[in-house]
């Protein structure tokens, strides 16, 4: 099965078009929804972070988004240390979730999909891309977060421009009408370019 690596900037709305993929029958795989759930999960995470990060890094119900997110987007070294710890863990759970799938190809979101190197993995990338002015207000709205916590997590973030040289295919995501068009006539296009 192929796999087919999509990310975008934090609101660029990535999730919104795995899920126009997913409509469409497409296996989907979010990396960020199972790296929470890993991190929750896992007893090697939790004792690396805690090691890293000390006790206050998780609270009863797991982990303590807020506290870890105030030290590790204002801390670029302990942000490395962070996804060294979860991201080969993701990475192993991601290749044993694609042996079980069906179909042509497959789709793995991811937020740091080029950052990471993880696109090397990947037989084709998709790019979704949105003004920042947009990304910020649609995070604003989801995650009620303030706008400077939002510019802080971007800078963390690769801007597009460098994101799109390394981009096989790119949606710009403003209109739900013309994203989810787009996401029909790649579908087909990765169809027809894979069964070749």
């Amino acid at each position: 099965m192929k796999i087919v690596g999509l990310t975008g900037g934090i609101g660029s709305g990535k999730t919104t078009v795995a899920n126009m993929f997913k409509e469409l029958g497409v296996p989907v795989y979010i990396a960020d929804v199972e790296a929470k759930k890993l991190t929750n999960s896992s007893k090697y995470i939790k004792n690396k972070i805690i090691a890293l990060l000390g006790d206050k890094a998780y609270l009863p119900d797991g982990i303590n988004k807020k506290y870890v997110a105030k030290l590790i987007f204002n801390n670029k070294k302990l942000l490395e240390k962070v996804n060294q710890i979860i991201h080969p863990k993701v990475a192993e759970h991601f290749n044993k979730w694609v042996k079980k799938q069906k179909g042509v190809y497959c789709i793995k979101e991811a937020a740091i999909l080029f950052e990471n190197r993880s696109y090397k993995d990947c037989d084709y990338t998709i790019l979704v891309t949105a003004p920042s002015e947009i990304r910020i207000q649609r995070v604003v709205e989801r995650d009620n977060a303030s706008v400077k916590e939002i510019e802080v997590r971007m800078k963390n973030q690769w801007n597009d421009e460098k994101k799109t040289v390394l981009s096989d295919l790119i949606i710009h995501n403003i209109d739900l009408q013309t994203t989810q068009e787009k996401v029909i006539e790649i579908n087909l296009f990765l169809l027809k370019s894979i069964k070749k």
